[in-house]
């Protein structure tokens, strides 16, 4: 399978050259070369390098100076348990992951386990200074220098493309400042026949003050699918855009009784009664209580249909809809609801909060300041919905910053769905995080509103309180579940000392697979799947 896995990988690069010459990109003899080479570079990322190449002929689209990836050849990279940090309450909720350290050898591992199976990505990538610490060098006031940004992303999205499912999407959320560099950025990577939409979300109700150009209030967020089939269509919900008028005026005149709780009013409760507004004659008042009908009652008009059809409409769950005080109904067949295609823009009128809202949750769980910009779970759930699909999908997110993602996907299994979610993030050491990201944000948020405790102090982590009362409590009961922690460790592929070669310090449970009962098969298994995680990406020089 891993075999057949790795030639996948290395044709759909064939088959991306190829499209390049179709697109009249690439000149037919220089696709040849660059093929040749794929099918006989020494790993998938050296593959990956030399597909790359193939951007060096575009007359027109992006154009960058391209970090180099370096073989170091002798080390694996591989997932091991943090049991510390990993909880459970038992149930059988999904098991929600949390990788910490480099995305890129997380990617790496992720493959081995969850090709062509992630339903969902959504990313918010590094792209201000302020995110990067001493790597930060800029082009604008506020930017980490392109040429490092792109460079950066490339080869994840090439990851993050194997990760997703035949009809799974990408999200990415960026700054004005960028749109249009990783816009290119993710038509070269995706195909431009994959681009879905950029939306526009507002990230602020009080933008700065003091600029003297414009007050930005908005970011946008990318959207491509894999392979996205005519037929696919985001929702926002229903609408009841499939209703249909329930008078005909060429009918003659006749008498209908509507059941209690039958018809939804779009008008104030209280009580109605009949008057020459009306576009039917009530033959007895209505009681509108919470939008519905809390009476039956009669009413006189040109109707389509008869006192029977109406019956066996009612039994097949068909409601009627009055949306002013003319009282002219409508009706709505539950089989024909309408899926409403989504708007580019999101806000507030879509239950979705800004910056704001993010900091004031994240403050209720944790301590004032620790993360900046947190995005507000609203956003990500909204996203995750407007994809339509089951519910028991699964969720990437590999710029994972303080577990929003996570949290959005616990906000939305409320519904008793099983979506499961997987977290990737550094450890980066900052001034508001001196213990790291991962440790200071990331996993303490999410012990506490899985469980509504917090990590106990140890030998191993003493910044750890062990406090259980932070204000999220007071209005929220905690989620549950279960989260597996996987720290990124190193191990020589030449190591030979029992107990410490990759054989034996490689843990195949932690990839889905049940415990091998011979070691030539933990051998093969190794060998065929951790060949790409011995590579590492450096500064070009």
């Amino acid at each position: 399978m891993a075999e057949n896995n790795i030639t996948a990988t290395r044709e759909s690069l064939i088959a991306e050259i190829q499209r390049r010459v179709d697109d009249k990109i690439l000149e037919q003899t220089n696709a040849d070369l660059l093929t040749k080479l794929i099918r006989n570079a020494d790993t998938l990322d050296e593959a990956m390098a030399i597909a790359q190449l193939g951007t060096t002929y575009k007359r027109t689209g992006l154009h960058y100076d391209k970090r180099l990836e370096k073989q170091r050849g002798n080390t694996i990279k591989y997932f091991k348990k943090n049991e510390q940090l990993s909880f459970s309450d038992g149930s059988d909720s999904p098991h929600h992951k949390l990788i910490i350290g480099d995305n890129y050898d997380a990617l790496q591992n992720l493959l081995i386990q969850y090709r062509g199976k992630v339903d969902v990505i959504y990313i918010d990538p590094p792209y201000g200074k302020d995110s990067m610490g001493e790597f930060a060098q800029t082009n604008y006031d506020n930017a980490i220098t392109r040429d490092n940004l792109l460079s950066m992303l490339h080869p994840r999205l090439n990851l993050s493309k194997q990760i997703l499912a035949k009809e799974g999407v990408i999200f990415c959320s960026i700054d004005d400042k960028n749109y249009a560099y990783v816009k290119l950025l993710m038509d070269e990577v995706f195909g431009e026949k994959n681009y879905i939409a950029t939306y526009l979300w507002k990230k602020t109700d009080t933008p700065p003050a003091l600029s003297n150009k414009v007050r930005k209030k908005y970011e946008y967020v990318l959207c491509y699918g894999l392979d996205v089939p005519k037929s696919y269509k985001f929702a926002q919900g229903h609408i009841d855009g499939g209703d249909a008028p329930l008078l005909n005026e060429s009918n003659s005149l006749g008498t209908l009784t509507f059941p209690i709780g039958s018809v939804l009013f779009n008008i104030p409760d209280g009580e109605y009664s009949d008057d020459e507004t009306k576009k039917i004659r009530l033959l007895s008042k209505v009681i509108v209580c919470d939008g519905r009908n809390a009476n039956e009652f009669s009413a006189e008009a040109h109707w389509k249909w008869s006192q029977e059809n109406l019956k066996n409409e009612v039994a097949n769950g068909t409601y009627f809809l009055i949306k002013s005080k003319k009282f002219s109904p409508r009706y709505q067949k539950i089989g024909e609801m309408a899926l409403k295609t989504p708007q580019n823009n999101i806000d507030s009128s879509l239950g979705v909060g800004t910056n704001e809202e993010g900091t004031s949750i994240l403050d209720s769980i944790l301590k004032p300041d620790v993360f900046d910009n947190p995005k507000p779970t609203t956003l990500i759930e909204y996203l995750i919905n407007m994809v339509n699909k089951d519910e028991d999908i699964t969720i990437l997110d590999f710029f994972a910053g303080s577990g929003t993602t996570l949290h959005a996907t616990l906000n939305l299994n409320r519904d008793e769905g099983k979506r499961c979610c997987i977290l990737c993030t550094n450890n980066e050491i900052t001034e508001k995080n001196p213990n790291g990201i991962a440790l200071d944000a990331t996993t303490p948020r999410l012990k506490r509103i899985m469980t509504g405790s917090c990590y106990k102090q140890s030998e191993k982590y003493p910044f750890y309180t062990g406090c259980n009362d932070f204000a999220w409590l007071k209005d929220n009961e905690p989620f549950g579940g279960s989260l597996d922690v996987y720290e990124i460790e190193s191990v020589s592929n030449a190591e030979h000392v029992c107990g410490k070669t990759p054989f034996d310090v490689i843990d195949e449970t932690l990839y889905g697979k049940e415990k091998f009962e011979s070691l030539e098969d933990k051998i093969r298994w190794v060998c065929e799947n951790f060949e790409a995680t011995q590579d590492k990406l450096v500064e070009k020089e």
